[in-house]
């Protein structure tokens, strides 16, 4: 007997598509799709503001109740594990699909010498060349002066920075960089149109700190996107990532108001 194929195949295929492109939306509408939205809003009431925005700060890291050091460091860890609910979230979404979870992303501790290596290396090439590209961009107006810490001198400060530089890597290189090149991939799109969508996504939520912020977080965006493509691991871009924002915030916290090359506000 003759077997005819079946004729929903393509709409069945057509269907998993549009189930792909509406997860992806709804995961980066809770996560760093609002914050590149965020970061535009906040970046035109820079740019339409008086006095230029080499005379504008950014804060990364500060007090959500001065004055108060308990009740800061409660919602300072309150921030730091509902930010981290969207990687939670994609967890889920990879292991309903038949997937090992984040473990199909490349991150788990199945190479921790490997990916701590690696991670070292990566940072320590984009942190000189990003601190002179910072430097540069705000000088020539470009920028905002980004504050990475204005915490209290508590002893829970350097704690807490060190978590809010890891839970920005798991993030931002889960969600942006691993998660959506998969959903990219399953979409059909190429390479190439993955790598700019995944770095100008990165750049833009950035934004607030200026077109320099956003540049150079583009340029950071394609390594990183290359780096996974060749490795097949996010952990040692998580790793990279923490490094890079652990001397970030710890330096200037150490630094600031004591060296003449780091701007304050």
């Amino acid at each position: 007997m003759r077997v005819e194929p079946e004729p929903v195949a393509e709409g069945r295929r057509e269907d998993g598509r549009g189930y792909l492109r509406t997860e992806t939306l709804l995961v980066l509408a809770l996560s760093l799709g609002a914050s590149a939205v965020s970061a535009l809003i906040s970046f035109i009431g820079s740019l339409t503001k008086p006095g230029g925005l080499r005379h504008q700060a950014a804060t990364l890291n500060g007090s959500y109740a001065p004055g108060r050091p308990w009740l800061d460091l409660a919602w300072q860890l309150f921030g730091i594990a509902t930010a981290l609910v969207p990687v939670l979230l994609v967890a889920h979404l990879l292991t309903r699909e038949g997937a090992p979870g984040l473990r199909v992303l490349g991150f788990d501790r199945t190479r921790p010498g490997w990916d701590l290596a690696r991670g070292a290396l990566v940072a320590a090439g984009i942190g000189s060349a990003g601190l002179a590209f910072y430097l540069a961009s705000r000088a020539a107006g470009f920028n905002l002066t980004v504050v990475p810490e204005a915490l209290p001198d508590v002893w829970w400060k350097f704690p807490v920075l060190i978590l809010s530089a890891v839970q920005n890597a798991v993030v931002e290189e889960i969600i942006v960089l691993a998660y959506l090149l998969r959903r990219l991939d399953g979409l059909g799109w190429s390479p190439t149109a993955a790598l700019v969508a995944s770095s100008v996504l990165r750049g833009s939520y950035h934004l607030y700190q200026g077109v320099g912020g956003f540049l150079g977080n583009v340029v950071m965006g394609v390594v990183f996107v290359l780096a996974y493509r060749r490795w097949g691991r996010v952990a040692p871009l998580v790793v990279a990532h923490a490094l890079l924002d652990i001397v970030a915030f710890g330096g200037y916290a150490l630094l600031a108001g004591h060296v003449s090359w780091l701007p304050t506000p």
